[in-house]
């Protein structure tokens, strides 16, 4: 008993952090090497990142001691994946949310083939045409891939799936005029947007990006239609919530610089440093959505 109250009495953190993210050079990686460093000189320990592959992530923080020393970096598939097939992981009995690092909405793009310069004029040409359009996607369950599922049903279309080896092969073949469409990233669908070679209609997000502020939003033509990418840092479920909260603050505190909010805008993404329960709340809205969407389409892993 002795013993245990010393333990329990030693203030956090008092060893080594891990955060687990994904491969190495991903998104993930960067943001997660960018933010340990940082957390690591008021927290007075060092933060590690250790990378291993997306799938796996969440399982071992899932499984890991609820102290506060194993915090997972991982994008929306933690929750949405496991709508897609079965996992090992429960996202919301076993993992607790600290913060929404940064998010950023995807781009509508077409091929300038198209005779549609707008959103409205797209779904009239999809009516139109039963059938006729198709649109490119990377893997399944990914976000060229679900981002178009949720506009075809919101507009009640009948679009094609073309799916391709990765986002990037997908958006090669709508320059190619392959495919027709596709809801990409605005980072790597941007430098073909300035060179005339896609057509960009809308950005996905609720609001103007600050990405690209002049394009109007989907949702000006499908009230309601979100489609936003988030990386989020959590850790086990049942770590104390003195313990997450203090990961907020210190992570929060960071991200909220301003060098490092321009740094990460001229990546791509929009910082947001929310409170756990705002990742909560987004998480659960956003799996009771797409998972409609998911099962209506029928979409499962492969």
């Amino acid at each position: 008993m002795l013993a245990a109250g010393v333990v329990s009495s030693q203030p956090y953190p008092d060893k080594p952090i891990r955060i687990i993210a994904s491969e190495a050079g991903s998104e993930v990686d960067i943001a997660a090497r960018k933010i340990a460093p940082a957390i690591a000189v008021p927290l007075g320990q060092p933060v590690i990142v250790d990378n291993r592959p997306g799938n796996i992530s969440p399982e071992i923080v899932a499984k890991a001691k609820p102290d506060g020393y194993t915090l997972l970096m991982i994008a929306g598939s933690l929750w949405i994946q496991p709508l897609i097939q079965k996992t090992s992981y429960d996202p919301v009995k076993d993992i607790s949310p600290i913060t929404i690092v940064y998010k950023y909405p995807l781009v509508v793009v077409v091929n300038p083939s198209v005779p549609a310069k707008s959103v409205t004029e797209l779904i009239a040409l999809a009516k139109a045409k039963p059938g006729a359009l198709n649109y490119g996607m990377g893997s399944t369950g990914g976000s060229s891939h679900l981002g178009a599922e949720l506009f075809k049903s919101m507009a009640g279309l009948n679009v094609v799936q073309i799916k391709y080896k990765g986002s990037g092969p997908a958006l090669n073949a709508l320059v190619a005029g392959e495919v027709q469409m596709m809801v990409n990233n605005i980072a790597s669908a941007e430098p073909l947007i300035k060179s005339g070679r896609l057509r960009a209609l809308a950005v996905t997000s609720t609001k103007a990006s600050p990405l690209d502020p002049g394009l109007p939003t989907v949702a000006e033509t499908l009230p309601g239609y979100e489609f936003e990418q988030l990386l989020g840092a959590f850790t086990t479920a049942g770590t104390p919530a003195v313990i997450v909260n203090r990961l907020n603050q210190e992570i929060v505190r960071f991200i909220q610089r301003s060098e490092v909010k321009e740094q990460f805008l001229n990546a791509g993404a929009e910082v947001v440093g929310s409170t756990p329960e705002e990742l909560s709340a987004f998480m659960l809205a956003d799996m009771a959505r797409m998972g409609k969407v998911i099962k209506d389409a029928g979409i499962h892993a492969e």
